[in-house]
């Protein structure tokens, strides 16, 4: 498989990179060993200075870091911008928090005393997708890193420069050699690395068929994994919503990231006292967005990340067409070069129709009316995925009730799905396991250790 960078706005390839040798990634799982064996030792607030240190460069560095993701992947600029402080942010929060989230916690057993002490496990093995090429790395190796943990990242073959950059970053701030190693391998072999007895864990964000794989050789070995895979948010506007509310953060729910996010509104779920309001100022806000260049800052809406993912979706939609759907708008793939693809709404999606089940990456929203608020928690559960989802209403005790009735890991009143380091993510279902960012995204790849003193004339 090709490792290189193809410009998605131009679908130019514009450099591209030898994968490692078997001999190159043995010597660089051989040194992640050793750095184990010094960083385990080392204190919090050791760790704490150089997660700081990695924030302040991403800082620093913000303008030419945003550049390469759009350059590598497509996403609009600010939002690429967007992309680098909020993995500061992540790495600031695990420095400021990290020593009180791995402090002993205090047992009270009925005779002597006994504590948990949470203590590393060694050499993680991080897979990363390409549509947060910075972002979904900050949140696997920031807390791991705090907790003592040493990291290799096999980053996704289109972005290979920002997987190159992020290592150059942690050298810049100190890191010691081993610390975090950046794996230029195409998949399959990931996958195959999982069996080293010298990787104690694995982490995945990505599609479904690429977690099941790697899950599969991690439980072969005995090894702990966490899994983030594909979503199909539910956006459910009930019929007491604040409707140019809900059609504003729909338009950012549906667009952010040119559609490209696990976590997004993706069915648009509308009771039927304001379904046509609703659709009629949600199709006009899309159809007035500005597709372009994502180097542009008028740009609205730019190119999927690759020519692959582009054809795919406009074959799912397609296909759903045959299947009885009705688009109501767009469609289709914009002329020109470029992975481009229309903003989209499809309506009429039967259950047997293959887009009502599948995940639609891109900008391409599935619209359905529902009598009421039951038929809206049916349908939206009616899903493999559940990663996350939304419901809109002014009445914020009604929200909760129906966000606890909604089976996913994550659900936001009157806000699309979001993410920010100090909320866990993370989704049940085919949307994978474990959690990430928050207190609980440090204790996966922890050691909960129960150390146990007893008098020695205690009968225990």
């Amino acid at each position: 498989m090709a490792i290189q960078t193809t410009n998605p706005a131009t679908n130019q390839v514009v450099c591209s990179f030898e994968e490692m040798t078997d001999l190159a990634v043995d010597a660089a799982v051989a040194q992640a060993t050793t750095a184990f064996d010094a960083w385990k030792t080392t204190t919090h607030a050791h760790r704490a200075t150089l997660l700081h240190q990695v924030a302040d460069l991403l800082r620093a560095q913000q303008e030419p870091l945003a550049r390469l993701i759009t350059l590598e992947m497509g996403k609009l600029l600010a939002q690429a911008k967007g992309e680098i402080n909020l993995s500061a942010d992540i790495f600031d929060y695990y420095a400021e928090h990290g020593a009180e989230f791995l402090a002993d916690k205090p047992l009270h057993p009925d005779h002597g005393s006994a504590l948990v002490r949470p203590s590393p496990v060694g050499v993680l093995l991080g897979v990363e997708p390409w549509n947060f090429p910075f972002y979904q790395v900050a949140r696997f190796a920031a807390p791991n890193l705090m907790i003592g943990n040493v990291v290799l990242v096999k980053h996704a073959s289109s972005v290979p420069q920002c997987g190159i950059a992020l290592e150059r970053l942690l050298q810049e701030a100190g890191a010691p050699v081993g610390l975090y190693t950046n794996l230029l391998l195409a998949g399959a072999r990931a996958t195959a690395l999982v069996s080293d007895a010298r990787i104690k864990g694995v982490s995945l964000t990505g599609s479904e068929a690429a977690g099941a794989s790697v899950a599969a050789a991690a439980g072969q070995h005995l090894k702990k994994s966490v899994l983030e895979l594909g979503g199909s948010d539910a956006f459910i506007i009930l019929e007491d919503a604040d409707l140019d509310q809900a059609v504003r953060w729909a338009v950012v729910g549906r667009i952010n990231n040119n559609g490209e996010c696990c976590v997004a509104a993706k069915r648009f779920i509308a009771v039927e006292a304001v379904a046509d309001e609703f659709l009629a100022k949600f199709k006009t806000k899309l159809s007035q967005l500005k597709v372009g260049d994502p180097m542009d800052p008028a740009t609205e809406l730019g190119p999927l990340s690759s020519e692959g993912a582009a054809a795919e979706l406009a074959s799912q939609v397609q296909r759903a067409v045959a299947a009885g759907a009705q688009v109501l708008l767009g469609g289709h793939r914009l002329p020109g070069p470029g992975a481009f693809m229309e903003p989209t709404i499809l309506a009429g999606l039967a259950p047997d129709n293959p887009a009502y089940r599948e995940e639609l990456f891109g900008p391409v929203a599935a619209f359905y009316r529902v009598p009421d608020e039951a038929a809206a928690i049916a349908l939206a559960n009616d899903s493999p995925f559940g990663l996350g989802g939304s419901v809109f209403t002014q009445d914020v005790a009604r929200g909760q009730r129906v966000a606890d009735q909604l089976d996913t890991g994550m659900v936001f009143i009157n806000h699309p799905t979001w993410t920010q380091p100090d909320l866990p993510f993370g989704g049940t279902k085919g949307s994978g396991y474990g959690r990430e960012l928050a207190a609980l995204g440090i204790e996966e790849f922890v050691n909960k250790k129960l150390i146990r003193v007893s008098a020695v004339t205690d009968p225990f």
